[in-house]
């Protein structure tokens, strides 16, 4: 579903997905997109930031807090450049973003790429997340590369098993702190760093030319999709 208030960019990313072979549904309001993804249980949602009787904040805010959406990958479409516009869009739950004005190939690689990652998530359901050469077991709190086991401490653990749930999608801290230590544990962001730095040290060829945790300047971290750097 595409929630976009411009008809010519809403029909212009309409035609390219269906070029994709997708099925497509324009919302052109807030509103509007809130009744469809309830009615009718998209796949993807494709969800404009500035829209007209409901906000796309607030569409993403309401679809994250339902139980029956909580789930649905969300693609925010932004005018805004400022970052924080985009840590508070990636903080209320948006898998991916896209500032305007951008290029629709580029919309609807990003948009087989959001669904390739909530299928392999999806598929990950005994708890084994593999990505490229590395591997990372929930239930048996194990993680491994290239078959080899690495040793982590257990804050280390749960920001890479949150990493690796989603690679290629980009977390802030603030969403690896809430997924590792809890909404309730006062962590500083600067920690998470420091995690990451000490992640970096054991799964890297080259800590400082990372190719497995790679940085998104100004927004935080994100894992390679496709790793194949064995050590």
């Amino acid at each position: 579903m595409v929630a976009e208030d411009d008809p010519k960019q809403a029909d212009l990313v309409r035609r390219y997905l269906e070029r994709d072979g997708h099925s497509v549904v324009i919302a052109p309001d807030g509103r509007a997109a809130l009744d469809e993804v309830r009615r009718r249980g998209p796949d993807l949602l494709v969800l404009d930031l500035m829209m007209p009787r409901v906000d796309g904040l607030d569409v993403c805010r309401i679809v994250r807090a339902d139980e029956s959406t909580a789930q649905l990958p969300i693609i925010m479409l932004t005018a805004r450049t400022g970052e924080d516009d985009l840590l508070l869009a990636l903080d209320l739950g948006a898998d991916d973003y896209l500032t305007k004005p951008y290029s629709p190939r580029e919309l609807a690689a990003r948009v087989r790429t959001v669904l390739r990652r909530a299928q392999r998530s999806a598929a990950a359901d005994d708890g084994v997340h593999r990505v490229g050469s590395l591997t990372v077991d929930t239930r048996r709190h194990e993680a491994s590369r290239a078959g080899t086991p690495v040793e982590l401490t257990a804050a280390e653990f749960r920001i890479l098993a949150s990493l690796c749930a989603e690679p290629g999608k980009v977390f802030t801290r603030q969403q690896l702190i809430d997924r590792a230590f809890g909404f309730d544990h006062y962590v500083l962001d600067r920690t998470v760093d420091v995690h990451v730095m000490n992640l970096r040290r054991k799964l890297e060829d080259d800590p400082a030319r990372p190719t497995v945790i790679l940085t998104v300047y100004g927004v935080g971290y994100k894992l390679a999709e496709e790793e194949d750097g064995a050590p």
